[in-house]
């Protein structure tokens, strides 16, 4: 009977009658090598591919079978490691500056993908193991790895961790959990019932995962701007209050006008009126005889023919003159008179209809930039 080997650990098994004066060595490699080295060997290995296979050999020394592997690497990128497709425990330390990926092979010796892998990172030690053929996907042995001092580990996968409580402020490593609760109480203390959200671009209703994800919102202030609360003003002085119109509105008014008076240098011409009867008393009194034939008539002038030589009235008696005397006087103004300007109000023409030049609808907005606008009501 010839010798054969073993599946897992491919030890020898010896035949009857086989191997005479050497079975002793065979048992001592099988006892104190291979198996020693499966269950405590530990073993630096090169890496030189970026996928390598341990080497498997039956019935003496070899990488496959041992307990504790160190991995070098100077590749400068992450490498992959596969295991034979046979039950067996491993703890790597992936020794590079590059993450290590463990597979099992489909065949001893073979590069071929047989399963999901497990990805050690840089300076990361892991216990792995698989169950061989039936299931060749590489298990990870605890969800923690075993150096709790990596420095800059890279991990892949999905790596678990522990949920802290709501509140934590340390170095804890935070998980996905507890960081989709700190935003979610963040975004309450934010937008509280009663909040507008704002969205210069998405129509999305925020309360969708995709946004804030929580709260109910309706939709707010279509057409309007907002205004801030003014206790002062009673168009301003509760909050939901709403005013203004899009159209513009004519106002009742009137405009005040400056026009100078004229400024020219001119003269007027006229005359007076031609009534002017009016008389004159008088008292005693002497005349010359030059006044002659003007003395009054019922006045006696003595010498009135002697020339030259002065006569005397003699008053006959206090009488009048004559109470005819209308006359007229012409006069004309300076031309060079300046007059002053003036300042009046025009009143507004009250009008029957108005006179339209231009439509007033949608003519009183402001300038403005649409935006989606939102309100929180629970």
């Amino acid at each position: 009977m010839t010798t054969t080997y073993s599946p897992n650990l491919r030890l020898s098994i010896i035949g009857n009658g086989e191997q005479a004066g050497a079975w002793g060595d065979t048992t001592n490699t099988n006892l104190g090598t291979l198996l020693e080295g499966a269950i405590s060997g530990f073993q630096p290995i090169s890496i030189t591919s970026t996928s390598q296979a341990l080497v498997a050999t039956n019935g003496a020394a070899d990488q496959a079978r041992l307990a504790m592997i160190q991995l070098n690497s100077s590749l400068g990128t992450p490498f992959s490691v596969f295991a034979p497709p046979s039950p067996k425990q491993y703890i790597f330390f992936n020794n590079s500056a590059q993450t290590a990926t463990i597979y099992c092979a489909t065949t001893v010796n073979g590069t071929t993908i047989g399963g999901d892998g497990i990805a050690i990172p840089a300076g990361g030690t892991m216990a792995v193991w698989n169950t061989g053929a039936s299931d060749l996907d590489i298990k990870q042995q605890s969800t923690h790895f075993i150096s709790p001092t990596m420095s800059s580990p890279v991990m892949s996968g999905t790596p678990l961790a522990p949920t802290a409580a709501a509140g934590t402020d340390t170095l804890q490593v935070a998980s996905t959990a507890f960081v989709k609760a700190a935003i979610a109480a963040a975004a309450l203390v934010l937008y509280p019932v009663g909040s507008i959200y704002v969205n210069a671009v998405n129509a999305t209703n925020p309360g969708d995962i995709t946004l804030l994800g929580f709260g109910t919102w309706v939709a707010f202030g279509a057409t309007k701007v907002l205004a801030g609360y003014d206790a002062s003003n009673a168009n301003f002085n509760a909050a939901g209050l709403t005013g203004g119109s899009a159209n513009a509105v004519v106002v009742s008014h009137g405009h005040l006008a400056t026009t100078p008076l004229a400024n020219t240098a001119h003269s007027h011409t006229g005359t007076t009126v031609s009534a002017g009867t009016h008389t004159h008393n008088f008292g005693p009194g002497n005349f010359s005889s030059a006044d002659g034939p003007d003395a009054p008539a019922n006045y006696i002038v003595a010498d009135q023919g002697q020339s030259g030589n002065a006569g005397t009235a003699t008053l006959q008696g206090i009488t009048y003159l004559q109470t005819a005397g209308a006359h007229t006087h012409t006069f004309t103004t300076a031309n060079n008179t300046v007059l002053p300007t003036a300042t009046t109000t025009v009143a507004a023409p009250t009008a029957t209809a108005p006179i339209v030049v231009a439509s007033g609808i949608d003519a009183n907005y402001q300038p403005y930039i649409t935006v989606f606008m939102w309100r929180r009501t629970a």
